[in-house]
């Protein structure tokens, strides 16, 4: 079968194609389309298999090259999943660039009557299922589909519809968004491509330097997604002490780098873009609220300003390319092991003059999953995504013990906190056990260490008062530590046992300077 060049875009406009051009496969792309497509001639019929490859691997190049081939070889048409139009349009271009006639199912598009004349369709999930419940058959002769970001469990809706054909799925994580409903419920087998660290090593990738700051995460909560929640990571990422966290990291590591943010919600990605404002740095915000048009005119100011600052939420972890981008700062913690690698991806695009990018983590993500270079055996994630998922996240909490309490700057420069950093409250409340001494000794020895700091620092009472309320985060941090070492501890307990301190703390402070 001939492959007939001519596209078809949403309401009949052409989208610009001339500075598009066919992308020419890399070997390992090429045996990777052989490979995909013996699979699925050795299987036949009513078989779904899962493609994976690493962010930045080529998924689009490869599967457009394998629906020009299935086309003319099996004479069948192919159907492509999307879930979001920025995703639509660049693989209709690829298409496109590479002969193959394709038409996009868009919100407008209601019904085909010249489907005929086409052999590829590219449609956004929604769209598609709504078309579908209405008419089973809105698209004839369809023999594959291909599912772009598989791992979203929305497409699943749509397989009903295609089970007696084949299904293939690519994603650079092979984990469900959802938990319950596991990728192997759909799929019969996972192709694992090239790792992270092999394109790397074959000049495919830009390798990344990680840069950790360890944070407290103590607020966080978890939501029925199973990752933390935006009203929470707001209230921890918001805060005063974070946004200058923030500000130091960038300053240490990435000043003139084109920078790219990711937070968990907007009130944290505003409050980021005043406080780099104030620095003088070039920066926008960017979220899922904005039109069309500002989002068009954020990033093509992105793209054109060389040390541009862009901080965002929830829009450009997928169908976002800007291999210009130099540093990534994830100032969210995440326990998506998906969601990690979608928004490191986005700094791994390869140009002759980058091999190597940063990439700042301020929520303990890399103590959670690993270095994003590291091996994930991808097969045991396919087969047993809980036990594999568990491995990671149940010590997630046990994380937040293990790291050591950062002060910032301003407070190393007030107070003296070598004094309080070596003042282990677990070591001390172990040596008063030993004594036969009651563990509580230990809390009130902590409460002396804070009111010594204090007091060298200031004879004002107003100002060690001000400084207690500075601590409160360090507070926080030892009694947690404390609570650890009891048995019979809950977090009223925990609330309760601060609010006592910090009351006692403020009384013994007056006392000793109003003497």
């Amino acid at each position: 079968m001939d492959v007939v060049l001519q596209p078809c875009f949403p309401n009949a406009q052409m989208i610009d194609t001339d500075l598009y051009e066919a992308k020419k496969l890399y070997p390992f792309q090429d045996r990777t389309v052989s490979v995909i497509l013996d699979e699925l001639k050795n299987s036949g019929k009513k078989f779904n298999l899962l493609y994976q490859l690493p962010t930045g691997g080529g998924k689009t190049v490869i599967f457009s090259e394998i629906t020009k081939k299935y086309i003319s070889d099996w004479n069948e048409k192919v159907l492509i999943l999307t879930h979001r139009i920025e995703l639509s349009i660049q693989t209709s271009k690829q298409l496109q660039a590479i002969g193959v006639r394709n038409k996009i199912i868009s919100s407008d598009v209601k019904t085909i009557p010249d489907q005929n004349e086409y052999h590829c369709f590219i449609a956004m999930v929604e769209t598609l299922n709504n078309r579908l419940n209405d008419d089973e058959n809105f698209i004839e002769g369809v023999g594959l589909v291909i599912v772009d970001e598989a791992h979203y469990n929305s497409f699943r809706k749509i397989f009903q519809f295609y089970k007696e054909g084949n299904i293939l799925g690519v994603t650079a994580t092979p984990l469900s968004s959802n938990r319950a409903l596991p990728l192997n419920d759909n799929y019969n087998k996972l192709l694992v491509g090239e790792s992270i660290s092999s394109l790397i090593e074959g000049g495919y990738l830009a390798d990344a330097d990680t840069y950790t700051y360890d944070v407290n995460l103590h607020g966080l909560k978890i939501g029925s997604n199973g990752d933390f929640t935006v009203n929470s990571s707001d209230q921890v990422y918001g805060n005063y002490f974070m946004q200058e966290k923030l500000l130091f990291a960038y300053e240490e590591v990435a000043v003139g780098d084109k920078t790219l943010i990711f937070n968990s919600g907007i009130d944290t990605s505003i409050r980021v873009e005043e406080t780099f404002k104030k620095r003088g740095y070039k920066i926008r915000h960017l979220d899922s609220t904005f039109s069309d048009k500002d989002r068009k005119d954020v990033l093509k100011w992105f793209k054109e300003t060389k040390d541009a600052i862009l901080t965002s939420v929830g829009i450009l972890t997928t169908g976002f390319d800007e291999p210009t981008v130099q540093t990534i700062i994830l100032n969210r913690a995440t326990r998506s092991l998906t969601l990690y690698h979608q928004m490191i991806g986005r700094g791994s695009r390869r140009l002759p003059d980058k091999d190597r990018f940063k990439l700042i983590d301020l929520g303990n993500n890399v103590r959670r999953f690993g270095l994003w270079q590291d091996y994930l055996n991808w097969q045991d994630a396919f087969r047993f995504p809980d036990r594999f998922l568990e491995s990671r996240l149940t010590e997630n909490e046990d994380l937040e013990f293990e790291v050591e309490f950062e002060f910032p700057k301003w407070m190393m420069e007030s107070l003296d906190t070598e004094v309080l950093d070596s003042f282990s409250i677990k070591e001390v409340y172990y040596d008063c056990i030993d004594r036969g001494l009651k563990g509580k000794v230990a809390v009130e020895l902590s409460l002396m260490n804070h009111m010594e700091v204090i007091v060298a620092a200031t004879k004002d009472l107003d100002d060690a008062l001000d400084y207690v309320d500075m601590l409160h985060e360090h507070i926080e941090y030892r009694l947690k530590h404390y609570s650890k070492c009891i048995t019979k501890s809950t977090d009223n307990y925990l609330k309760y046992l601060q609010e006592t301190y910090v009351r006692q703390l403020k009384q013994k402070l007056r006392i000793s300077l109003d003497e």
